[in-house]
């Protein structure tokens, strides 16, 4: 068994389901499970340790296997990381030395020393054609016994394990959180949710799945069980068939639509034909799509199936056949007559939420006070109707919208992480209707959060910022959402980055820069600086057909500067999306704790690069006044060039951008506190200690232990939970 469904259940729970094997003695496997964990900083929970010990050895050897895959997955432990210089962090040379030295060993090489010499005598060198260069002068089991275990320190990482119910119940509870999020879920989380439909699609059902490119993979799922899909709109029927072609559910790329079997193309002719049928207005939805609906209408030969005629209307809207207006003409035709309250009205009844995306545009255009009170006006009767996840956006937006008087910029990022900053050049918005904006959208949000009674928040989560789209963090271990900011406590900052190429020779670089508090550069480390300060490179490794890791150290309290911005650059070969793996990391560490390069129990996050750029900007580190270091969750990337991107090139579009996202405002569980508080709870910072008897709303880190039956945990892995629908 593969015990994918299990592996899944950890990676978004931290909870291993109760295992269903005999009774038996298996105290002493179940202590060697907690050892072995502990070496890549998890541990088994009081109750789970109880719970395995009473089941055979068997069995605890059989959940240790595949848990520990999985958790060892989590951090990176899964792969082995070699570093280009064997004893790193130790006699790593001067950047001009070790090139010189690399110049020698070829000149010294019969096979290499005469292209050597033609290149110096030409008067340019290129590194990658000197055989020892970027490439791994050691096993890995040479560089483990180079260095000594690593030394124990309290504020080593470890991560608690706990105690779930039955499989069954534990896998469906997730898939109903998954299927009934109210925001945007990630690629990492739709592809698990796909898994987790094919396993729950002929049982119970959440009774809503708002977000649509969510309800297109539960739909994929329960069409291949024979069960109805859940459609209300032509474009779910689109997302459906893009499902069914493996294609994007977002209609953001375009999809080949596959060949499709006699009954799919019925069930989604018949689906289609019912939702015109009951509104024929929902043919102005074709419009946007119009393109893709054509390449459809190929596959699924709507000609042939007469006793569906609504379906036909469909495609002969995309074809310019039917003329159906789509919303956003209407509305553009009206503004266009500077119709701006008729423009709001319009969008209050036919789409709730695209009026609060526009409050801004349309209370700008409004030519007068009593236009500006029409669409305020629309704005408050259509509240109660818009998705909680759109009343926080907006409220987010008016946080970051600032007069123009400090000539303020604007941080664009769309769904693939790509970021943009431009100058803002708006009319200001008039503060009464902004004021009056906050307080509809507080009071929106405060009338939808649940009762909540007595609530737990451990500080360190105050400022992490809701995920308002799951496509605000990429996947991975300790990951927070765009935006959140966390403390980085320890003396070593290590960032660790690997990959494996998939069909041709890839160079990925891990590089630093050092930017100070007016973001001007500072300094840097990359292949062509491997040291500064007391910060060190690991190496370049210029392939990675087995996969390959490089590393970067530095002592905090040297840095000489304000910023310290890790990244990724693709320098050649394969993009983020096209390697067979990559991702990134920190690690922090006492002083002299030593270990091994990657060192699984000091791995504080490992993110996930994915994204159409080739520069990727994960997290950025700010040291503050008093100087104490935050992490500042970014997940950018830049478009870079097609090939040799460097830190050196880069340093002015990083430095933009990270002034640009440091410096917006995002809405964070402190506001969420705030509201509750305002609501009547009774709301308590809790930094460790006992727990209360009676069940209560935890909202941390981390999940502690000991909480009763009955209490709501909210942690990273579940915060879209605290968004209100």
């Amino acid at each position: 068994m593969d015990h994918a469904l299990e592996r899944l259940l950890v990676r978004h729970t931290l909870r291993l389901p109760a295992p269903a094997g005999p009774a038996g003695d298996g105290s002493a496997a179940a202590l060697r499970f907690d050892a072995v964990l502990r070496t890549a900083g998890f541990a088994l929970a009081g109750p789970l340790l109880r719970e395995l010990s009473g089941r055979s050895a068997e069995t605890v050897d059989a959940l240790a296997r595949w848990a520990l895959e999985a958790v060892r997955e989590r951090v990176g432990d899964h792969v082995r990381h070699n570093a280009y210089f064997l004893d790193f962090p130790h006699n790593v040379p001067d950047t001009r030395e070790f090139w010189l030295s690399c110049v020698l060993r070829a000149l010294e090489d019969p096979e290499a020393r005469e292209e050597v010499e033609a290149q110096l005598s030409a008067g340019v060198l290129n590194l990658l054609t000197l055989p020892t260069y970027g490439r791994y002068q050691h096993t890995y089991e040479e560089l483990l016994a180079a260095h000594a275990e690593l030394t124990p320190a309290s504020s080593d990482r470890l991560t608690v394990l706990h105690l779930g119910g039955p499989f069954e119940e534990e896998i469906g509870t997730l898939y109903w959180s998954l299927a009934g999020s109210v925001t945007p879920l990630g690629d990492e989380h739709l592809a698990d949710l796909a898994v987790l439909a094919a396993h729950c699609a002929d049982g119970p059902q959440p009774e809503e799945i708002p977000v649509r490119e969510i309800r297109a993979v539960v739909n994929r799922a329960r069409l291949r069980v024979g069960a109805t899909p859940l459609l209300d709109t032509v474009t779910d029927v689109l997302r459906l068939a893009c499902a069914l072609s493996d294609g994007d559910v977002t209609l953001r790329e375009r999809t080949r639509f596959r060949a499709l079997s006699r009954p799919l193309r019925r069930a989604l002719l018949a689906g289609l034909d019912a939702v015109v049928a009951a509104a024929p207005a929902k043919l102005a939805d074709v419009g946007p799509h119009r393109e893709a609906w054509k390449r459809l209408g190929e596959r699924l030969h709507p000609h042939e199936y007469p006793a569906w005629p609504h379906a036909a209307e469909v495609f002969a809207v995309a074809r310019g056949e039917l003329r159906a207006p789509s919303l956003d003409s209407r509305v553009e035709a009206l503004l266009a007559c500077d119709d701006v309250p008729g423009a709001a009205e319009l969008l209050a009844s036919a789409a709730p939420g695209r009026l609060f995306r526009a409050l801004d545009r349309l209370l700008r255009t409004a030519a007068d006070e009593a236009g500006r009170e029409a669409v305020l006006a629309a704005a408050e009767r259509a509240a109660p109707r818009v998705a909680g996840r759109v009343v926080l956006s907006v409220r987010e937006h008016l946080l970051n919208r600032h007069d123009r008087s400090g000539a303020p910029r604007r941080l664009f990022v769309n769904r693939d992480g790509s970021a943009w900053v431009t100058a803002d050049t708006r009319r200001d918005l008039p503060r009464e209707a902004q004021r009056r904006l906050l307080a509809l959208l507080d009071g929106e949000t405060r009338r939808r959060l649940p009762a909540a009674g007595r609530v737990l928040v451990d500080p360190a989560i105050l400022d992490v910022a809701l995920p308002l789209s799951g496509r605000a963090a990429s996947g991975g271990f300790g990951v927070l959402p765009r935006g959140s900011v966390s403390a980085v406590e320890g003396e070593l900052l290590r960032f660790f980055m690997y990959w494996k190429e998939a069909r041709r020779t890839t160079d990925l670089d891990l590089s630093a820069l050092i930017l100070d508090q007016r973001y001007a550069t500072v300094s840097w480390l990359s292949y062509t600086e491997l040291t500064t300060v007391e910060g060190r490179h690991s190496g370049d490794v210029t392939a990675a057909p087995e996969g390959a890791s490089e590393f970067i150290e530095l002592r905090l309290g040297a840095v000489r500067g304000t910023f310290v911005v890790p990244h990724v650059h693709v320098y050649a070969g394969e993009n983020f999306e096209e390697v067979a793996e990559s991702f990134f990391g920190y690690m922090l560490r006492e002083g002299e704790q030593g270990g091994r390069p990657f060192e699984p129990r000091t791995v504080r996050m490992k993110s996930e690069l994915r994204g159409p750029g080739r520069v990727a900007l994960p997290v950025a580190f700010r040291r503050d006044e008093e100087g104490r270091w935050h992490a500042h969750w970014l997940h950018l990337c830049l478009r870079g060039t097609p090939s040799a991107n460097r830190v050196e090139d880069h340093r002015v579009s990083m430095a933009v951008l990270l002034r640009g996202a440091v410096e917006r405002t995002p809405v964070t569980v402190r506001h969420v506190m705030g509201l509750l508080r305002e609501s009547g709870a009774e709301v308590t910072e809790w930094s460790g200690g006992a727990v209360p008897e009676e069940p209560v709303t935890y909202l941390g880190l981390a999940r502690p232990e000991g909480l009763a039956p009955g209490s709501r945990v909210v942690t990273p892995e579940n915060l879209r939970d605290l968004v209100p629908a």
